[in-house]
């Protein structure tokens, strides 16, 4: 592992261990950051992610947090300053709840953890570190939300709307935090599949996409990676999801294409 130079760029990414977060986290390692990674219980990076730490010898250290806890969700930043000796540059909220439920099943439970997950912790992660930083200094934040808030269907319905008002923090959070902070977000499409979805699902699903292809993780990270060097862009969100949010589906993919 090699030395936390002051040149470093350090990054948190909040379920920044597995699937989508390790490729965020891999990717920002090949460009020299030095990488906060986060789990809610484990803190173990996956071994393709093992393997290119290792491999770029990056300073990292695991943070866990529950982030349904919002004081907890509070101290993490000072946490990684503590570790680091200084606040991260770039805060990745890439952890997410998913939850598959209607108009007719969804709780009042189910609501406020999508919320607090999905809304709650991103903002309280933005305020720590807007208190971090001098008025000198500038950092970034980038929100991980969903292509469905561009054109939304009935599905996941606790998880849509926790990633609508997601969506809708970052043109806000952007203005109340300039010019410390630029926020901006990230809105992928079909990336990976899960054991719901039968053989050939994904190719079918990429059929349908205007571009006739999904999102992977590592288009997201090339998307986040772009968004951290592009000094003079705050509030926008990026729709990386081969075009499906140029289209409006009747339920959520899991659902199309199959058998």
């Amino acid at each position: 592992m090699k030395p936390l130079s002051p040149q470093t760029k350090i990054a948190l990414i909040t379920g920044g261990c597995r699937r989508v977060g390790a490729a965020i986290s891999g990717h920002l390692a090949r460009q020299g950051w030095a990488l906060a990674l986060h789990g809610h219980s484990d803190t173990q990076p996956e071994d393709s992610l093992a393997r290119i730490l290792e491999s770029e010898e990056t300073p990292y250290a695991g943070f866990k947090a529950d982030l349904l806890d919002a004081q907890a969700t509070r101290v993490l930043v000072a946490d990684i300053a503590q570790h680091f000796g200084r606040a991260p540059d770039l805060i990745v909220n890439n952890a997410s709840l998913f939850e598959d439920d209607a108009i007719d099943t969804l709780s009042a439970e189910a609501m406020e953890a999508h919320w607090r997950i999905h809304v709650l912790a991103p903002t309280l992660l933005t305020q720590a570190l807007f208190k971090q930083l001098t008025p000198e200094q500038q950092a970034n934040i980038v929100h991980i939300v969903d292509q469905r808030v561009r054109n939304p269907h009935g599905d996941q319905l606790s998880y849509t709307l926790s990633k609508q008002a997601m969506a809708e923090t970052i043109r806000t959070l952007a203005r109340a935090c300039a010019p410390q902070l630029r926020v901006n977000g990230v809105a992928p499409g079909m990336t990976l599949e899960t054991e719901d979805y039968a053989a050939g699902q994904m190719d079918a699903i990429a059929d349908m996409m205007p571009l006739k292809r999904n999102s992977t993780p590592e288009d997201i990270a090339i998307a986040v990676a772009y968004i951290a060097g592009a000094k003079a862009m705050t509030g926008q969100l990026l729709y990386i999801d081969g075009g499906a949010h140029l289209e409006s589906y009747q339920q959520d993919f899991v659902y199309l294409a199959g058998e």
